[in-house]
């Protein structure tokens, strides 16, 4: 398969390109401004992109003719839960986060569309902090409301797109033991990528737009 992945150059991001260059896929694996880790790793099928996903330009390295599976990983946490208090959270932190989380993937697929195989797969990379429902701690605005946003802009390109067969759903990865957690979550890497990799196989087991966590479990929202 030829998979283009977002965000990929550490974190959640690498352990998909690892899992996948481990099958014998082709990986284009798209970084902001540093490969980092990417480039130790010399496999013939792995393809370098740099893309800002922040910005409206275009990215930088070839990209493939056909994708069979798009993962938008590519996000940021934005300032600590403080600065995303009820007191201290700014109109300029709601925007930057919401251009990278929300918008960020809209802007890749918009790109990529004219690349998506009949039959590929989108998953999108949300969370559950993006859950009406699940949200009891409050706090963290910014965050919250774009992976939320970003679950309703799923739906509605999974309704778009049904008719050329591209089927789209939302993930929640877990509380993974990253950079962005500064690595106190309850699952590592390659726990939350395993389990995400396996629901994005089974993809069309869910209906379009579908919120699944990385164990299989639909996620209110």
């Amino acid at each position: 398969m030829n998979i283009l992945i977002t965000g990929a150059n550490r974190g959640l991001g690498f352990g998909f390109v690892q899992h996948y260059l481990q099958r014998g896929d082709d990986v284009w694996a798209c970084y902001r401004s540093d490969p980092a880790q990417l480039s130790d790793n010399p496999s013939e099928h792995l393809h370098l992109v740099r893309w800002d996903v922040g910005s409206d330009s275009k990215p930088a390295g070839e990209l493939p003719e056909q994708i069979d599976l798009l993962i938008n990983n590519a996000g940021i946490y934005g300032p600590g839960k403080d600065g995303q208090s009820l007191e201290k959270v700014t109109g300029q932190t709601m925007l930057d986060v919401f251009n990278i989380d929300c918008i960020g993937p809209l802007r890749v697929v918009q790109h990529l569309i004219q690349r998506m195989a009949r039959r590929s797969i989108i998953a999108n990379v949300s969370s559950k902090m993006g859950s009406s429902s699940e949200n009891s701690s409050g706090g963290t605005y910014a965050y919250r409301a774009a992976k939320a946003a970003l679950v309703i802009v799923s739906k509605s390109i999974a309704v778009d797109l049904a008719a050329q067969d591209i089927h789209v759903i939302s993930l929640h990865p877990g509380w993974v033991k990253t950079d962005m957690t500064h690595h106190t979550g309850l699952i590592d890497v390659a726990t939350s990528v395993s389990g995400m990799s396996d629901v994005i196989a089974r993809a069309r087991e869910y209906d379009p737009g579908t919120f699944v966590a990385f164990d299989g479990q639909l996620v209110p929202y």
